[in-house]
């Protein structure tokens, strides 16, 4: 262990990974915008940085770093965010990011990318890391300009293209559905057998763990994703499960439900949910990766949990 630098400390993944490394070893320096909203281990170092849009004094945030993970940026919203935002926060910050490693000689940089740099919203094949990369969007091909950025550096590197990720505190989608898991309604769910590949978060920490091994691939780029993908059915009754809740899904035909959706200017969610979009780990797995849960039973725990932050 040595000591890392983890960007995006305060976000859903940040905050959850900071506290994760801290305890088995590393000496962590977190950089966050928000320091005051914070409470990581005493051990942690936690540094103020800029927004993203404003130049950020890396030198000084690398020093004495041996690792860097790279989580920072803005979030995928799927509602078309401002692309010069997205060029500057994600794409540009970190070019300066990978040549600050560069001048410092970090030994390891970890950029945790987006599936979104792969593909659009769904796809008609399982999706492997050979695929020609197609982003359909801003957020998406800026997360791959930011990969060719960090790919020529001479800082060693490894790429991570997590799917969506779910856990305690999952935001946007993922809890839209849990409050309406949390209900007596019956949900016209029941027909939807479209497939989707999912992240537990404790998945991708230890994702982020296996890829700041110095003896893991380095060089190389991963879809990282639950090994099993699961309906949005099977998605729903899972929520219900961890809530105590009965199933009650009703079979409705999915052209309606995605009619319905695109008539309250709902695409995206219909797109991002009710599409197929599957993802095989297997590169991941075969360098030594090993998942510790599955999909099921960590939405079930998702919702149960999230009755608790109420």
């Amino acid at each position: 262990m040595g000591r890392v630098l983890v960007t995006g400390a305060s976000g859903f993944v940040g905050t959850a990974l900071v506290p994760a490394l801290a305890a088995t070893g590393w000496q962590v320096r977190a950089a966050t915008r928000n320091p005051a909203q914070v409470s990581f281990p005493g051990s942690v170092d936690v540094a103020a940085v800029p927004d993203f849009r404003e130049k950020v004094a890396w030198r000084e945030l690398l020093d004495g770093i041996e690792c860097v993970v790279h989580l920072a940026g803005i979030a995928h919203t799927g509602l078309g965010c401002d692309e010069a935002a997205y060029d500057q926060v994600i794409y540009r910050a970190s070019v300066d990011l990978a040549q600050a490693c560069d001048a410092a000689g970090v030994g390891r940089l970890v950029f945790v990318s987006s599936v979104r740099a792969q593909s659009g919203p769904a796809a008609d094949h399982v999706l492997r890391e050979d695929d020609a990369p197609l982003p359909s969007d801003t957020y998406g091909r800026a997360k791959l300009k930011a990969e060719d950025a960090v790919r020529v550096c001479r800082t060693p590197s490894t790429i991570l293209r997590p799917v969506m990720v779910y856990g305690p505190g999952a935001k946007g989608n993922l809890a839209g559905l849990v409050r309406l898991a949390d209900t007596s309604w019956p949900l016209p769910f029941a027909s939807l057998s479209n497939t989707r590949s999912l992240l537990g978060l404790d998945n991708l920490l230890s994702a982020i763990s296996f890829a700041l091994d110095p003896n893991a691939a380095v060089g190389e780029t991963f879809l990282v994703a639950d090994p099993e993908p699961v309906s949005l059915a099977d998605l729903v009754a899972s929520l219900r499960e961890g809530l105590g809740r009965p199933a009650r899904l009703v079979p409705v035909p999915a052209w309606v439900l995605a009619a319905t959706l695109g008539t309250i200017a709902r695409r995206d969610l219909w797109q991002r949910l009710g599409g197929t979009l599957v993802v095989d780990p297997g590169k991941l797995i075969r360098a030594g990766w090993q998942p510790n849960s599955d999909t099921r039973a960590g939405l079930a725990r998702m919702a149960k949990a999230s009755r608790r932050h109420v």
